[in-house]
């Protein structure tokens, strides 16, 4: 099986807390894969999620950090044609503005399954093409 590496990283505080925000775009992002681990396992391809948490001091140098997704090695902005952009936040965060992602128009702070599996299945097609060559 050909690996399809995501990786998400977010704040953790020393309480070992995160913020909404991150345990909604966590909760979006594993049902993603496993929908990803049935769609792409006839296709030779397996998805794996890393998750990395950075703390208060590498988060307050750079909020933007936090939520953060790569998927094959790529930021998944770059996949979807997207921006980042920033909004305040809440509880962990303080009053921080934290990474948003903009797709089309719309501005997203929790990062729905939707955007995931565009931004996976993109990524697959392009592990796929470098089969066919």
């Amino acid at each position: 099986m050909k690996p399809l590496p995501i990786v998400w990283q977010r704040l953790v505080s020393a309480e070992g807390e995160t913020c909404d925000r991150c345990n909604a775009t966590y909760q979006e992002l594993l049902r993603a894969v496993e929908k990803l681990t049935h769609v792409l396992r006839p296709l030779g391809i397996e998805p794996s999620l890393e998750k990395r948490e950075i703390d208060q001091r590498a988060f307050e140098a750079n909020p933007s950090e936090s939520n953060r997704i790569w998927v094959a090695g790529k930021p998944m902005e770059e996949w979807l044609g997207a921006s980042v952009g920033s909004s305040p936040c809440c509880s962990v965060c303080g009053t921080s503005e934290c990474r948003t992602v903009e797709v089309e128009g719309t501005s997203f702070e929790t990062i729905p399954k939707e955007l995931f599996l565009k931004a996976a299945l993109v990524a697959a097609s392009q592990l796929l093409s470098v089969e066919i060559e």
